[in-house]
């Protein structure tokens, strides 16, 4: 079987997002600068929570962690679609395969669990508020996070068990970006319909399980908040906004793929393209948006080091090294 499974196929076609060849500078542009924002705009995230002692807090300490599983989700494919809207012959070697379907599954899977831990801290800090400093103590969410890498890493070594094994000895074209576990599972020289069952169960069950908590976890904090005054209402709803926002976005398109029970692959992948593209953008901005102490922390990080004198001081560098 393991014979079977690396001799004959060696390498699989992309078909990436378009077959159009007019398309692919543009779209090369497009994602090129998106991937930069994502980059810039979670890195800052870090940089911001580290660098200001007023957010090292554990809601600010999750949220780095979140910038930094973003960054993580859209390096482990968008450079790859990137360079191959470049080339014309879009290949993958099996063992690259297999390595994005183990960091997809890797990344989204830790980034379900630490919504949830994100959620869990938001219900401390709201419905336990006395105690919420003894509770999410810095032991507790570096637990919380070292957890969600380790669910993270169980879910993907499940999902890879299924895939390892299997023989792959004719058909070669993923109709992706990327090596999707359901699309490559079908390129098996074998019936792999229970295979598809137990891929779609697993995923299914680690999206719909966390999901479900994190519906009962802000149900349970708005109602506790109703019996509150309308000021703590409002700040509390503010703040659950942009994590309700960020849960949408990122699990809507994760359960729809893996539990949705009909497959449209051009509607598959406007959503692969949503979750490891525009969640990682969105989230910078969904969180920094109406947060008053994180826009305050940016702006002293930017006036601490892009002083008018230093910038001056910089480009006139620049000019005279060009000049020289």
């Amino acid at each position: 079987m393991n014979e079977i499974n690396h001799s004959w196929v060696t390498e699989f076609v992309l078909l990436g997002l378009s077959n159009s060849k007019e398309l692919q500078p543009f779209l090369f542009l497009i994602f090129s600068l998106l991937y930069l924002a994502i980059l810039l705009g979670n890195i800052l995230i870090i940089l911001t929570v580290t660098s200001d002692s007023c957010l090292h807090s554990p809601m600010y300490f999750l949220l780095a962690n979140l910038s930094f599983i973003d960054i993580c989700v859209a390096s482990f494919a968008t450079p790859k679609m990137i360079a191959d809207f470049l080339v014309e012959h879009k290949t993958i070697s099996f063992d690259a395969c297999l390595a994005q379907i183990f960091f997809v599954h890797l990344f989204t899977g830790s980034e379900m669990v630490l919504l949830v831990s994100m959620a869990y801290d938001r219900y401390v800090a709201i419905c336990k508020p006395l105690h919420y400093m003894t509770i999410m103590s810095r032991r507790v969410c570096i637990i919380l996070v070292l957890i969600s890498w380790l669910v993270g890493f169980i879910h993907t070594t499940s999902q890879l068990v299924f895939t390892v094994n299997l023989p792959f000895c004719g058909p070669n074209q993923v109709d992706s970006f990327f090596c999707d576990l359901p699309l490559v599972t079908k390129l098996a020289c074998i019936d792999t319909y229970v295979v598809s069952l137990l891929i779609v169960a697993d995923s299914g069950f680690l999206s719909m399980s966390s999901f479900l908590l994190l519906v009962v976890s802000y149900t349970v904090i708005l109602t506790t908040v109703r019996n509150h005054s309308s000021a703590s209402m409002a700040k509390a709803c503010s703040t659950l906004t942009a994590h309700i926002t960020v849960v949408i976005l990122f699990f809507g398109p994760c359960i729809f793929i893996y539990v949705w029970p009909f497959s449209i692959y051009s509607v598959d992948k406007v959503l692969a393209v949503f979750y490891t593209i525009f969640t990682p953008i969105l989230n910078p901005v969904i969180y920094t948006l109406r947060n008053k102490e994180v826009k305050a922390a940016m702006s002293k990080l930017k006036s601490q080091y892009l002083k008018p004198g230093q910038v001056s001081t910089v480009v006139r560098n620049v000019l005279f090294w060009e000049t020289k």
